[in-house]
């Protein structure tokens, strides 16, 4: 059968795929373009395999919230650039990503790469891998989060590289995003003071005291010094003694008691943290 440029603009646009790519896999498959699109596919997979060890640290965070406002989730997925992170189809899959993880309630990624992706009949990791193929970069799922509240929920985006979630115990949606633009900003680590993990904490002591011994000071003025310090550490990583990005003369937590509200949950995602990226 003769490979007709018809044919190969067939292949291109089901497969995506290069012009040579699609001739050469149409010649080898003598003109059918059903056993073309299978043999690409199968090497499409190799090289997605192959790309798969490479660092992803760029890419977009997305968020969604149910239809009832009670359900939120948050995924972070990654390119190795962020120029492909702005691709249409790299969009694309991303939105179908966050859509299958709001219509299911998952456990895990592996969990999520088995399921079918919303509106195609394919798993999400079968969507991955042709996008990989077709992009020609590393692209991976690399986490979700999820949350619930009976009373208000919030999502914020700021550009596509850091996304929170609130939920508040108040059915008071604005409150809800002003506290998770707040978030965004500042990046608490967690709600209240008594939250923050012990060994952080006698890390932290340990430098303050290290930092007043050096001053020569008495033991008792040393004591008050890393008291004070240890509290504005405190009030710096915990939400509720952070000054308010809106208005820094009130702190979270003096805002929330204004409401008569509480933070029941909060998910901060930021691109890439915590990804070692190559220079």
């Amino acid at each position: 059968m003769t490979v007709t440029a018809a044919l190969v603009k067939e292949l291109r646009e089901r497969t995506g795929a290069g012009m040579m790519e699609c001739k050469k896999a149409l010649v080898a498959a003598e003109g059918d373009i059903e056993s073309a699109i299978e043999t690409m596919r199968k090497s499409g997979q190799a090289k997605a395999a192959k790309k798969s060890g490479r660092i992803a640290a760029e890419g977009a965070i997305v968020v969604r919230v149910s239809d009832d406002n009670k359900n939120a989730i948050m995924v972070e997925i990654n390119s190795e650039t962020d120029f492909v992170s702005r691709d249409d189809s790299f969009k694309a899959f991303s939105d179908q990503v966050a859509t299958t993880i709001l219509q299911e309630r998952l456990a895990n990624l592996e969990d999520l790469a088995a399921l079918k992706a919303a509106g195609s009949d394919q798993t999400i990791d079968e969507v991955r891998l042709a996008l990989v193929a077709k992009i020609g970069e590393n692209i991976q799922v690399r986490r979700f989060v999820e949350i619930t509240s009976n009373s208000a929920i919030a999502c914020y985006t700021h550009g596509e590289r850091i996304g929170v979630l609130v939920g508040v115990s108040v059915d008071d949606t604005e409150l809800a995003r002003d506290i998770a633009m707040h978030i965004a900003a500042s990046n608490p680590q967690v709600i209240h003071p008594d939250q923050v993990d012990q060994d952080m904490l006698a890390k932290e002591k340990a430098i303050f005291v290290a930092q007043a011994q050096d001053s020569g000071k008495p033991d008792e003025i040393i004591e008050k010094m890393v008291g004070g310090r240890l509290k504005k550490f405190l009030n710096e990583v915990s939400l509720v003694g952070q000054p308010f990005v809106k208005d820094p003369d009130t702190t979270v937590g003096k805002l929330l008691a204004a409401k008569k509200a509480e933070v029941t949950a909060f998910e901060r995602f930021e691109v890439g943290e915590g990804i070692e990226k190559k220079v």
